[in-house]
């Protein structure tokens, strides 16, 4: 945990969950040139944030902690950074609703007369995002956005223009930059594009030929990538009434399979995304109807899941959070994993080669068996003892 200096006074802040050895920050450049700009610090005029300003993408709650006493409303994708928002705001004494919190997948508020934008990584979201966002956007609202160098595009700065209006970027401080748009309602903006279906190929099982649901922000959301392809073409045998876990589980594609090879199973899909979720429910009640059991969790991979009541667990970690690599949200998810887990019950992970999962998982459940494996992946099993 570390102090964050605003403008509008210092706050302690973390990423969550709460992890000592964790080095990342909860906020960056672009997030502090932002409130300075609104504060008027760097030259312009301050920003009036009239209304409730809305924050669209603020990672973990570090913009709307600062801005706490406009009462903005926050819209983000990931529980992760909804939990950190909320023990952020806790830690720094703001009462209970004066933030409103609000999901991707929520109807977004009718007016919005102050729109801030932290560019997320996926410009599909954003994209999304926008045109959801763009029938509360009028004449007069002010739009601003930030993100680091690295982050910000020229496709970004279209997708603005086309979606929003007019739009220029400011000089880079720190490696970071702001976003200006003068929101156009009379533009014509077009259809939103998402969510997006497409139906897998032959030759992958049970789910050949099914159709697939990804909305904005879900990893590979226009094909089957390469990861998850492999996964479904050794997916483990399972017979009678399991419970299986579809741990980190995206488009829920693989969940999906493993109902179809074995209709008595009950699944579990979990994702830390609303946006995966999301997806994951339509692909699996298109495929096996509205009756099939299965329940749809957005959550910090298996925390909440009653300790040994799985039988096996699925999954394929991330090894990014945002822009940064990190192993921390496999470590979760295996951890997790091992709890949830019943004695005999088997996790199976696919990943990189060069990802070394093999060490972790021998250390957390004393036993790691190489499954199937090609230049690229490793399919590993781990058995709860």
């Amino acid at each position: 945990m570390e102090s964050f200096t605003t403008p509008w006074g210092e706050f302690e802040l973390s990423r969550f969950p709460e992890d000592p050895r964790d080095r990342l920050r909860a906020w960056d450049a672009a997030d502090e040139y932002l409130l300075r700009h609104l504060a008027g610090i760097d030259g312009a005029p301050p920003v009036p944030l009239t209304g409730r300003p809305v924050v669209l993408g603020d990672r973990w709650g570090s913009l709307v902690t600062a801005l706490a006493q406009h009462r903005p409303v926050q819209i983000s994708d990931s529980h992760l950074g909804r939990q950190a928002t909320r023990a952020n705001l806790a830690r720094a004494g703001v009462e209970p609703g004066a933030v409103e919190l609000l999901t991707t997948q929520d109807p977004p508020p009718a007016r919005i007369d102050v729109l801030l934008v932290r560019v997320p990584k996926s410009l599909a979201l954003l994209e999304d995002q926008l045109h959801r966002l763009a029938p509360a956007v009028h004449a007069g609202t002010v739009v601003v956005g930030t993100g680091m160098v690295t982050e910000i595009h020229t496709s970004t700065l279209q997708l603005f223009e086309r979606i929003l209006g007019p739009t220029r970027t400011s000089l880079a401080v720190r490696k970071a930059r702001l976003i200006f748009c003068t929101p156009d309602p009379e533009l014509p903006r077009g259809a939103n594009p998402w969510p997006l279906r497409y139906e897998l190929p032959a030759g992958i099982g049970a789910v050949s030929g099914r159709t697939v649901t990804n909305h904005a922000g879900v990893f590979c959301a226009d094909r089957l990538d390469i990861g998850t392809r492999f996964l479904l073409g050794h997916l483990p045998p399972t017979v009678g009434p399991l419970r299986i876990a579809d741990l980190g589980c995206g488009n829920g594609v693989v969940g999906t399979a493993a109902a179809l090879a074995n209709p008595e199973a009950e699944l579990l899909f979990v994702d830390e995304s609303h946006q995966a979720v999301a997806s994951a429910e339509t692909t699996f009640r298109d495929a096996l109807g509205p009756e099939a059991k299965a329940e749809f969790t957005v959550g910090d991979a298996l925390t909440g899941v009653e300790p040994g009541s799985l039988d096996v667990v699925l999954n394929n970690p991330p090894f990014h959070s945002h822009q940064a690599t990190t192993d921390a949200t496999a470590w979760r998810m295996f951890t997790t994993a091992r709890r949830a887990l019943r004695p005999g019950g088997e996790l199976w992970v696919i990943g990189n080669r060069h990802l070394g999962y093999h060490v972790k998982l021998k250390k957390l459940f004393g036993n790691c068996e190489l499954v199937a494996s090609d230049r690229k992946f490793v399919l590993l099993r781990a058995v709860r003892r």
